[in-house]
């Protein structure tokens, strides 16, 4: 049997594959025994405590309860080193700007990167037909495992970024109610409560993370810290000033109407100008597009007569 290079390269990808299934199916075998022990070692000490503190009719009733299935999740590959490498800190970042901010995300964006890695090229060497080159098959393999790769985080980071573009048509709007609601004599808490309960439809960025913001002040956090994430996450330079400005009147107190007035008079102002940036823009882009369609018609229906006229005249002189 004469081994080709395309044979040679059929059998190392099955056992590449073959590797990957057999290393799958250790690392799966493992979970499963660390989860079944985690069970166990929860449920007993769940057990103990409840027996302690209520009896044991009620220790029974506890063990009755539904199992959670997040706690049979391998949330410690996360903080591996593979899994450092593989679910950077820009790519928590980015989860966190998709509004997907917990672990399960984090191991559920994990796994979608590695199966889309192994998986398309797999796919593809089962149902590519043969015939093709080495070097063809090489570099499709390099494009589709790049592609699996990369592709969850190119998917996150449109997402992301149409949340910010959300986040800046918002912000005047919650400078607006904000003010609404400061000038009818809410407190700054009531205001940021009411904001992240009421008006949500509205708001679907802005009032998600308030609402995030809120809890983290409920449970004991102060209002900087707790608005730290609405600073940050989302790169918005006005939305950072707002929250400072926030910060300043829970800090120290004082009227918040005129600071607000003045910010939102600021902030139109800034939309303004961003406003005619764009079609200054579009002027520009609009120029080579009637340049290319308008152009040729005009010319057409000018000179169009003129030149069929000098034809004709020269087909007279000619006969």
């Amino acid at each position: 049997m004469t081994l080709t290079p395309g044979t040679l390269t059929a059998i190392s990808l099955a056992l590449l594959a073959l590797g990957l299934l057999i290393a799958a199916g250790t690392l799966v075998v493992s979970e499963l025994r660390r989860a079944r022990s985690g069970q166990a070692i929860g449920k007993a000490i769940q057990q103990g405590t409840v027996a302690l503190a209520a009896g044991s009719a009620d220790a029974t009733s506890a063990l009755d309860q539904p199992y959670k299935p997040d706690a049979d999740l391998p949330f410690h590959w996360l903080d591996s080193k593979l899994g450092r490498a593989l679910v950077a800190d820009e790519d928590r970042n980015l989860i966190d700007q998709c509004g997907l901010n917990s672990r399960r995300a984090q191991l559920i964006f994990l796994v979608t990167r590695i199966l889309l890695a192994l998986l398309l090229p797999t796919l593809t060497f089962v149902l590519w037909g043969e015939g093709q080159t080495r070097g063809v098959v090489l570099s499709v393999f390099a494009a589709l495992f790049v592609i699996g790769f990369m592709g969850p985080k190119w998917v996150l980071g449109r997402i992301a970024a149409s949340r910010r573009m959300a986040v800046a048509r918002e912000l005047p709007l919650f400078v607006d109610l904000l003010r609404l609601l400061q000038g009818v004599g809410l407190s700054l808490d009531q205001s940021l409560q009411i904001m992240a309960t009421d008006f949500a439809h509205v708001l679907p960025v802005l009032g998600y993370e308030l609402t995030l913001a809120n809890r983290q002040y409920t449970q004991g956090r102060t209002r900087e810290h707790s608005l730290q994430r609405l600073a940050t996450l989302h790169r918005n330079e006005n939305l950072r000033s707002l929250v400072g400005l926030l910060v300043q009147v829970d800090r120290h107190g004082g009227a918040v109407q005129e600071p607000m007035r003045v910010f939102s008079d600021r902030l139109r102002e800034h939309r303004r100008s961003e406003m005619k940036e764009r079609i200054g823009k579009i002027t520009v882009k609009m120029t080579a597009v009637m340049v290319t369609t308008l152009l040729p018609a005009l010319m057409i229906v000018t000179a169009g007569p003129g030149v069929i006229a000098i034809f004709r005249s020269l087909g007279t002189v000619i006969k």
